[in-house]
């Protein structure tokens, strides 16, 4: 994907950007049987090339709006068939699937623009004789509240969360069709923008060309500089902010041709070995995504320094443009035991992607298609327990309105006023893993030195996870011997058989033996004594390692994984 601008230099007239992201060129106007073939052909894309189209939707809905858009195909406006087209495709849920409307619609505009900071809507941009209301808070739009307006802009904005669809609104907030096309203003009418304080602009929908024309006001216009940190048109640099600090930015999810990823890596490698840096700040606030693989040699750089002596911390800096592969890297971020500042992300933890692109055979409208569901649920830890929904920062820091006047970067001023070691959210009832139990009883354990040579634990380990070391330690010590070919299934939740089983094998491996004077209320439960290494489960039952009054018959959450662990411990000390 292209690389996303400095949202603080977006002049007025590419709020249309969302929608004019490709130009249509139709030779002559639409009959309705050309616009007959493109609704079939979309609704063929639909459900044939989408790997579940009707996952959020049921199908019968999605032909019941295909017959009423059917049934107006000889009296509507090729731009109302154009956001029809859009308001089908949206029926999916998901934000990678879209259709790009161009040229062939004429839309119109309203004279200004928003700006989200925080929880708040700000007037971002607007007519010269509305200069001084820049940076007014915007409370109400049509007369209704603007998360009520984003909602239904749901309807026509294919997003699979609220962060993704926020986005979407604040690139077409003031397109005049969608107003009249949602039933929120009558065509042709003004659009009222109610600001703090009661006062309101009445604003006239305009033409693009009259738009174009319009010397409009714009917020970008009273900003004093621009932070150290603020976008730049590379796919990614690295500098020192502070003699402890170390800044990458990551701009976008492509090997950049003039610098390999392993070349840029390198020098981040150079510059970190001759620093004394004890934090990693790695923005991919600015990034939509491309190729997620691009970024691991700079991965395997930095997982070698937070393996070091003095443990540098990785930070990951998120926002809403952070998206598609973007997402992919910074939960991969946590995987390596670093955390996320910032903001939601616009991109979902499990979501649909791996796109396609198709183009409709009458109006030439272009879009893309989902093509396969990435379920990171199941193939990292960090990612467990989590479905198809925003992510969210580890320290939540939201950039203010007065920072970007004054040319100020808040999360990046708020990390560098907060130099303590940062925690990832717990997620106390997130289902436990395997990776993440085995990395709790290596803890428990003292975390004793473990060699992981060229060759890594087990054939399904990526090598940047933060329970390696734990996976090396086990694997050395009996504790866990894998499954088929050589896997260990890291991310997979674990049962209580298998947490028995691990925490037997742990306390052999430290010599922990049953008290004979303590005993059981009788042999380990049934649940538990069915299965492989039965041994392993008796030791760990007759350690009292094992709650006699826990429901076997389900998976554990972290909380419990915790609670074991920290039964381990118990018995050491």
């Amino acid at each position: 994907m292209k690389m996303l601008k400095n949202l603080t230099r977006r002049v007025l007239g590419l709020c249309l950007a969302a929608l004019l992201a490709v130009p249509v060129l139709a030779a002559e106007p639409l009959g309705a049987k050309q616009r007959q073939e493109d609704l079939d052909f979309l609704y063929e894309v639909l459900a044939g090339a989408h790997p579940d189209a009707f996952a959020k939707t049921p199908e019968s809905e999605f032909l019941a709006l295909k017959a009423e858009i059917a049934g107006r195909l000889e009296t509507e406006t090729d731009t109302e068939f154009l956001l029809d087209l859009m308001r089908l495709t949206a029926l999916a849920g998901d934000s990678h699937t879209s259709v790009s409307v161009g040229s062939l619609a004429n839309f119109r505009a309203y004279p200004f623009a928003l700006v989200r900071r925080g929880e708040s809507w700000y007037l971002s941009a607007a007519a010269p004789e509305d200069k001084d209301l820049l940076c007014r808070e915007v409370t109400e739009l049509a007369g209704k509240p603007v998360e009520e307006v984003i909602e239904a802009y749901g309807t026509l904005f294919s997003a699979d969360n609220p962060v993704h669809l926020r986005r979407s609104f604040r690139q077409a907030c003031n397109v005049a069709d969608i107003y009249e096309y949602l039933g929120l203003v009558k065509a042709g009418e003004p659009l009222t923008v109610t600001l703090e304080g009661g006062k309101a602009l009445t604003l006239e929908p305009m033409g693009m060309e009259e738009m174009n024309k319009l010397e409009a006001v714009r917020i970008s216009d009273l900003i004093k500089g621009q932070p150290e940190t603020a976008a730049r048109d590379a796919y990614y640099f690295a500098e020192p902010l502070t003699e402890e600090v170390y800044y990458i930015q990551y701009n976008v999810c492509q090997e950049a041709e003039d610098l390999p990823m392993e070349e840029f890596a390198a020098l981040v490698k150079k510059d970190l070995e001759g620093g004394d840096y004890r934090r990693v700040l790695l923005d991919l606030r600015n990034n939509g995504g491309g190729s997620d693989g691009v970024i691991w040699p700079l991965f395997e750089v930095l997982r070698k320094e937070m393996d070091g002596e003095d443990g540098l911390e990785l930070v990951g800096l998120i926002g809403e443009a952070t998206f598609s592969s973007a997402l992919i890297n910074a939960v991969e971020i946590q995987e390596m035991g670093g955390v996320l500042a910032g903001e939601s992300a616009g991109g979902s933890v499990c979501h649909f992607g791996a796109v396609k692109t198709f183009s409709l055979p009458n109006s030439k409208v272009r879009g893309q298609v989902s093509s396969k569901y990435i379920d990171l649920n199941t193939l990292l830890d960090a990612a467990a327990g989590r479905g198809v929904e925003a992510l969210e920062p580890d320290a939540q820091v939201y950039q203010t309105l007065e920072d970007t006047l004054a040319g100020k970067d808040t999360l990046v001023d708020w990390l560098l006023a907060h130099p303590e070691r940062l925690a990832q959210k717990a997620y106390p009832s997130a289902p436990l893993t395997r990776g993440r139990f085995v990395g709790r009883l290596y803890e428990a354990a003292g975390s004793p030195e473990a060699e992981i040579g060229e060759e890594l634990p087990f054939a399904d380990s990526f090598g940047i996870e933060w329970y390696l070391p734990a996976v090396a330690w086990a694997k050395a010590q009996g504790v866990a011997r894998g499954g088929a070919e050589g896997a260990f299934s890291a991310a997979r939740p674990i049962t209580w058989r298998e947490a028995a089983v691990f925490l037997g094998r742990a306390a052999e491996a430290l010599d922990l033996r049953p008290d004979p004077a303590a005993k059981r209320m009788g042999p380990a439960p049934a649940a538990l004594a069915q299965g492989f290494d039965q041994s392993a489960v008796t030791r760990a039952w007759d350690l009292g390692l094992i709650p006699a009054d826990a429901d076997f018959s389900g998976g554990l959450t972290r909380a419990q994984g915790e609670e074991l662990a920290a039964a381990l411990r118990a018995l050491m000390e």
